[in-house]
Parts: C-alpha cells; sequence; structure tokens
C-alpha cells in the first residue's frame, strides 16, 4: 500500500505540475531554440465567405454585433452575414429582421431554429444554407477587428490547412478580480496555442472567432463544440488547424465568480471524452508534436481534478508514516485551499490569491463538471454569463 501511494503521490504530482508549468514552459523553451518557425501567409486570398453569428436571447448586444460585421474591410460581393437564432424568445429576431430591413445592399440572412439544442446544433442545421467557399463562425458578444476576416483568409495557403481561428482578446481585463484572474490566464494559454501553431497544430480554437472552408464543415454532437472537435477532427486526419494571432476578435471575460463558474463547468461539459478521445493520438511516430502537444495541454489539464483529489489522499497516507515532508505537503494543500476559499469570501484583492482563487475555481468546476456528466445533466445549451454582454 504503501509503494502504491508514492506512486499515486508522484504521478498525480507531476500531472499538476506539467499541466500549468512543466508544459507551458517547455514550449517557451522550444520556441527559443526554433524561434525563426513561423506560419505563411497570402495576403491575396480573398475568397467567398459567410459569417455566421449563432444567437439566443441576444437583444442586448445582437444589433452591435451586426454593425461590427458590417464594419469589416472585406469585399462586400464576397461577404455574406447569417445569423442562426437559436430558438429566441427575446426581440433578438425582430431587431435582426428590421436591420435586415435597413440594409437592403447587404446580403444578411436569418435562421430561426426552432428547438434549442445549443450552439453547434444551430451550427449544424445553419450551415446548410451556406453556399460560399468559405465559413467563419462567431458569437454574438465577441467584436471582431476590421482586418480579422482577411487576416483568417490569409492563413488557408493550402489544403492541409484545415481550420483557422483567431485570437481572442479580453476587453476588461482589470474590470474585476475575476475578469483579471482569467485574463492572466488565458494570456499564457494564447502564448502556448501561438507555438503550438507555428510547429504543427493547435489542440483546440475558440469560439469567438474561427473559420474552415465549407467543404470541409463537419456536423457534430450538439454537446460537443466545433472549438474543440474541429482541431482534433483535422489535426488525427494529419492536418493543420492553426491560430492567426492577426485575426482579433474582442470580448468580455466574466466579471463575476458565478458567471465564470458557470462557464467553467460549460467548458468541460464533455470533460472525461476529451482525456483522451482517440488512442491513436499516442502514436508520436504518425502524429509528430501532435501527440506532445495535445498530451500536455489537454490531457494532462482535464486531469487536474482527479489529479488534486489524489494527491491529497496519497500525502495524507504517507504522512502518517510519519514523515515530516509529506506532512508539509499535506499542509501546503490545506493552506493553499483555505488560501481559496478565503478570498473568494472575503474578496481580498491580491493579485497572487486572485490567481490561486481563481484556479481552485477551475477545478471545483471540473468537478462539478464531471458529476453532471455522470448523472447525465450535461447539455448542449447553457445560461450566457451577463457580466460578458
Amino acid at each position: 500500500m504503501y509503494v502504491f501511494s508514492l506512486i499515486v503521490f508522484w504521478l498525480s504530482l507531476f500531472i499538476i505540475f506539467w499541466a500549468m508549468i512543466g508544459y507551458p514552459l517547455s514550449l517557451n523553451l522550444l520556441d527559443k531554440f526554433f524561434p525563426n518557425k513561423k506560419n505563411r501567409k497570402n495576403a491575396d486570398l480573398e475568397p467567398t465567405v459567410t459569417i455566421m453569428i449563432v444567437a439566443h436571447n441576444e437583444e442586448k448586444v445582437i444589433e452591435d454585433k451586426l454593425q461590427n460585421v458590417l464594419a469589416i474591410d472585406y469585399p462586400k460581393n464576397k461577404m455574406d452575414i447569417l445569423v442562426a437564432s437559436d430558438n429566441s424568445t427575446d426581440r433578438t429576431n425582430e431587431i435582426i429582421e428590421d436591420f435586415i430591413t435597413k440594409n437592403p445592399q447587404r446580403k444578411i440572412k436569418l435562421y430561426k431554429v426552432q428547438e434549442r439544442m445549443g450552439k453547434t446544433n444551430a451550427q449544424n442545421e445553419a450551415q446548410k444554407l451556406v453556399n460560399t467557399e468559405y465559413l467563419v463562425m462567431t458569437d454574438a458578444n465577441s467584436m471582431i477587428d476590421k482586418m480579422a476576416i482577411k487576416e483568417l483568409m490569409s492563413s488557408f495557403i493550402d489544403e492541409s490547412i484545415r481550420y483557422v481561428c483567431g485570437k481572442l482578446v479580453y476587453i476588461n481585463e482589470k474590470q474585476s478580480n475575476v475578469s483579471d484572474s482569467e485574463s492572466e490566464y488565458w494570456n499564457l494559454d494564447i502564448q502556448m496555442r501561438d507555438v503550438e501553431s507555428r510547429f504543427q497544430t493547435i489542440t483546440a480554437g475558440n469560439g469567438a472567432l474561427y473559420a474552415c472552408r465549407t467543404k470541409d464543415y463537419i456536423d457534430v454532437d450538439p454537446i460537443q463544440s466545433h472549438d474543440t472537435a474541429m482541431p482534433l477532427h483535422f489535426s488525427l486526419a494529419n492536418k493543420r488547424a492553426i491560430m492567426n494571432s492577426n485575426a482579433l476578435v474582442f470580448e468580455k471575460a466574466g466579471e463575476t465568480v458565478t458567471d465564470e463558474f458557470g462557464r467553467r463547468v460549460r467548458m468541460n461539459r464533455i470533460l472525461l471524452d476529451h482525456i483522451l478521445p482517440d488512442i491513436n493520438i499516442l502514436n508520436v511516430f504518425k502524429y509528430k508534436w501532435y501527440t506532445y502537444f495535445y498530451l500536455g495541454h489537454r490531457t494532462s489539464r482535464y486531469l487536474l481534478w482527479i489529479s488534486h483529489l489524489l494527491l491529497f489522499i496519497s500525502s495524507l497516507y504517507l504522512a502518517a508514516s510519519p514523515s515530516v515532508f509529506y506532512t508539509l505537503i499535506v499542509i501546503g494543500q490545506v493552506v493553499f485551499y483555505l488560501l481559496a476559499i478565503l478570498q473568494s469570501r472575503l474578496n481580498i484583492d491580491n493579485k497572487l490569491l486572485n490567481l490561486i482563487s481563481h484556479y481552485g475555481m477551475a477545478i471545483f468546476a471540473q468537478w462539478v463538471a464531471v458529476y453532471k456528466i455522470l448523472t447525465g445533466q450535461s447539455k448542449p445549451f447553457w445560461d450566457k454569463a451577463e457580466s460578458t454582454r
């Protein structure tokens, strides 16, 4: 039992360390050793595109979003706009229809999803109406930089590139402790994706802005999201999913713990399936860097919930031997969790405490997501975070 506990302790500690420190550091070193790795672009590429916006009860932001899309610097005769309204019950549809009437010179279409089954289902249904060469997908609360579509298209230099996402930038970084901490974690994630993208392929995109050839679009189960399913699908076909860091899209991070916690639970709604979605990922000879990227960026993070629990249980057992080292490890974990709870309860504005609390919230969200998965409560739709609107 002692040897088993030792194995569990050190394996759990390694997974936590690798997910949060080791893997990001390894990519930083990789980038320094190979600084000339770049993704090629062709600025002359201007194919026909459809920009699809999925909305459910977005009356607060949908008109601003449509105005934002109209201002995009791209040939008007090559850009269609398609809004997939996911069974909206507020004024969203009315606002869109009025906007279409006031802008008859632009190609704007509203598709009404009759039964609410979430963003992915709405995309699956509305995509059948697309007849342009490329499809760009974006969220109703995400504001696109006017040059972003040109940037996305410039990355499709050959058939090996099947998916390109933009770079999401949070505009309310200093608005609250929660948005500040989320921005810190997200900026680290963006740096990792940038390296992955330049070396081979990213392991996930982001739902705020991404594109693919219309012919390459895949219907996925509504419980999934295209920003995780597409990079996985294309990478397993030995194609590339990349990020264009110049294709900017702007959004608000959650400003309250409730909003950010809900978003985290939603993000992890198929966590168990994505720990290792395909055994072939382990074939490093076939998938090369992708094997390393997925295990480091995805698998290790999707195991954090169970790793923290096993680390605590195994260190408790080992500390009873008795052992000063493992006793200190137990004390360190208890202090860490108490600090996370203290910050969240008292809302102490301290950078380090904010990050600790945010991390603790993310781990707890994984646990809630796993519980919902195991009890059949995971759903493909969710209540939007009001502080992001």
